[in-house]
């Protein structure tokens, strides 16, 4: 059998062009100038590749592939003597032409290599005119020479993540900020320090695949909408490069790789939010971009009428579980993964990946379980959102568990509620602060992911701020967005000036935290919540670039004694492996107390079976099972009540002493003084307390 550099090149349309190799699939440079392009389609009669000048409209060279460079349903061909810095390319395919079968070929289409490591269309965030023609999306060359020195993925241990959630562009946006390259993924590298600051050791960046931004067009009270969040992927090989400060193209991916690499330097890992289930071609009315048009019937649910089945409520859903399609989610975690050193990945509506082609849950789907159990991802950390736009919700019961964590959105609800004075949720919060044993009884309790906010909904500020939704700024009449919020505006709707309010809604945002942070699991914060960063009110600024989506770093001075508890309450969880153990184990360990016990206003007498406002919990953390410094208990103290109330604390082991950590009723967190057997705590407040020689 011959090789591949034994053929002829041969000439079409004046480029000198050979039969490529099958793998890897894309555009890749060869180490002899040329460049290998290939791509897959099972229903095509036919594919040309399109080769551009940057920036022109019409290609240099439409290049068909001979049928001799096909193999199976593969095209490749290498193509040579073109400068892959400034060319562009795409592809256009020839087939039926019949929707209602699934069949969408049209030749004139130029589609988008799915396989492009770079994309040329819209290269700075928002710069395009509302009155320009349909962008051409058009893959560009990538040379993998990045110098990762000894970078690699941190392996940080699941359980001892604290997980900070953020938006790329609107993490530093805004003009107070203080960086220079605001909005991109230089401006987070100038925010690593206070990133330390605050403790967290983990960033999850919402949708950074190439999206367009601007794909709505629709103007509310003077201002566009725009596609803010990028849950609508146009290939998930890209990094968006509209949120590259260096320029478009190989810039911006050496800027995100720097970000990873400056990232690891400082022990904080990162983990994408990847959105498999749709993209951003949407239904039948969306465009055509690359998948319609290449091969429609394979990466599509598809229902008898070729119409798109829409399990995820964005217009379309992706056939996860067919082969190809399955091999090309595998081989997009991996690039990232070997190309990026991302760490972990957060899936969006997870349960689509456990579909079948009919769109049926399935019990072992052959995707999970790829990916469980992938070498190259064997490191990798693997979160699901466990529940899609169509119902089927798998919290606790995601397929592969062993590999898989889950966003544990019982956790949110069941804080909100008891926060909010709402006493019938006291005896499941025993089980959210364990890690949730009740969900997940046969797992370590890394496998809940917990959180109060997240980018999806009210902010922790805006939790306490407000009764229902403020979305009218979106152009949706306020019917987008969820209505139940499960939040309080502790009397007032929206900013106050009372005092009063002012200093209950500080306390809500404080016991919130202290409460997520001393629970077993993985704690996830929403960027932004340690300074009451605020919405208005919008539980879903998906559409919104400005302002109302990006943090006002000017709350970070106004609500400095938030931060604070914010980055005590990180310290103190970080310094205590009680806190972050890998098991439900509540027995009595080495201190011969219980390693996790719960108290009422006297100590060692709580009904948990009834509803409650009062309650305390404590851990106890001995030399002898977690190798910490001395033998040390925690103690929090609870009232949810709207009265005050005192709690009498659990005796101590002779010699030891209660000492005050944290108040959420009191700013001054640097002061630690000793305490007595009897805490007060006035109304919706609690204490931490820690126990010690």
């Amino acid at each position: 059998m011959k090789r591949i550099d034994e053929f002829p090149t041969m000439e079409i349309d004046g480029i000198s062009v050979r039969g490529g190799h099958v793998l890897p699939f894309g555009a890749t440079l060869m180490e002899n100038g040329g460049i290998n392009f290939s791509i897959n389609s099972a229903d095509a009669t036919g594919c040309t590749l399109l080769l551009f000048h940057d920036g022109e409209k019409e290609p240099y060279a439409r290049l068909p592939f001979p049928e001799a460079f096909r193999v199976g349903n593969n095209y490749s061909m290498i193509v040579y003597d073109q400068n892959p810095e400034t060319l562009e390319y795409a592809y256009s395919f020839d087939g039926r032409w019949d929707p209602e079968h699934g069949y969408r070929f049209r030749s004139e289409d130029q589609l988008l290599d799915p396989y492009a490591k770079l994309v040329s269309g819209r290269d700075i965030w928002g710069k395009n005119s509302e009155n320009e023609e349909p962008v051409s999306w058009r893959g560009r060359i990538i040379r993998e020479d990045f110098d990762w020195e000894d970078d690699r993925q941190l392996e940080i241990p699941m359980e001892d993540l604290i997980i900070y959630e953020l938006h790329v562009r609107g993490f530093t946006a805004d003009p107070k900020s203080g960086i220079k390259r605001k909005g991109t993924f230089a401006g987070i590298v100038e925010k690593i320090p206070y990133l330390k600051e605050l403790g967290v050791n983990c960033i999850e960046l919402l949708p950074i695949f190439e999206y367009d931004e601007m794909e709505m067009t629709q103007v509310v009270d003077g201002h566009r909408v725009y596609n803010y969040w990028g849950y609508s992927t146009l290939c998930f090989f890209a990094p968006k490069s509209g949120y590259a400060a260096s320029g478009p193209y190989a810039l911006a991916a050496d800027e995100l790789k720097n970000m990873v690499k400056q990232l690891h330097k400082n022990g904080i890992e990162v983990i994408l939010d990847v959105v498999f289930n749709h993209t951003g071609e949407r239904g039948s009315d969306g465009p055509t971009i690359n998948y319609k048009g290449i091969d429609n019937r394979t990466y599509y649910l598809l229902d008898e009428h070729g119409e798109y089945c829409n399990y995820s409520a964005c217009g379309n859903t992706v056939n996860c579980n067919n082969a190809v399609v399955r091999n090309h989610i595998l081989d997009c975690l991996r690039y990232w993964v070997s190309n990026y050193h991302i760490d972990g990945f957060r899936f969006d509506e997870a349960p689509i990946l456990s579909r079948d082609t009919k769109g049926n849950p399935m019990a072992n789907p052959p995707l999970l379980e790829a990916l469980a159990h992938d070498p190259i991802l064997a490191k990798t950390k693997l979160i699901a959102e466990a529940w899609d736009a169509a119902g089927l919700y798998q919290v606790g019961s995601f397929p592969a568990p062993d590999k898989w964590a889950e966003w544990n959105a019982q956790f949110r609800e069941c804080i909100r509620h008891f926060i909010k004075s709402d006493a019938y949720v006291g005896p499941e919060l025993i089980y959210r602060l364990q890690g949730s044993p009740d969900i997940y009884p046969n797992r370590k309790t890394h496998a809940t992911v917990n959180y109060v906010t997240c980018h999806d909904g009210f902010t922790m500020n805006d939790m306490v701020s407000y009764n229902w939704k403020h979305n009218m700024a979106n152009g949706e009449y306020n019917r987008d967005g969820i209505d139940s919020n499960v939040s309080w505006n502790c009397g007032e709707e929206g900013p106050t000036k009372n005092p009063e309010i002012e200093a209950l809604r500080n306390r809500q945002v404080k016991n919130a935290c202290a409460l997520l942070l001393l629970s077993r699991g993985v704690p996830m914060l929403l960027s932004g919540d340690e300074f009451r960063n605020t919405q208005d009110g919008n539980n879903n600024v998906y559409c919104q670039d400005g302002p109302i989506s990006w943090l006002n770093w000017d709350d970070l001075d106004t609500h400095k004694d938030v931060f604070d508890f914010y980055h005590s309450m990180i310290c103190l969880r970080n310094e205590h492996p009680v806190l972050r153990k890998g098991s439900h184990f509540s027995g009595h360990n080495g201190s011969g107390y219980p390693e996790l016990s719960f108290h009422g206003e006297k100590p060692w007498m709580l009904d948990m079976g009834r509803p409650f406002h009062v309650f305390g919990f404590m851990y106890a953390e001995p030399v002898s099972d977690f190798k910490v410094s001395e033998d040390y208990f925690i103690y929090c103290g609870v009232n949810a009540h709207w009265e005050e109330h005192e709690m009498i604390l659990p005796d101590l082991p002779e010699g030891m002493k209660w000492y005050k950590y944290l108040y959420s009723a009191d700013n001054n967190h640097d002061d630690h003084p000793s305490v007595g057997q009897i805490i007060k705590l006035t109304s919706r407040s609690l204490m931490v307390l820690i126990g010690k020689r």
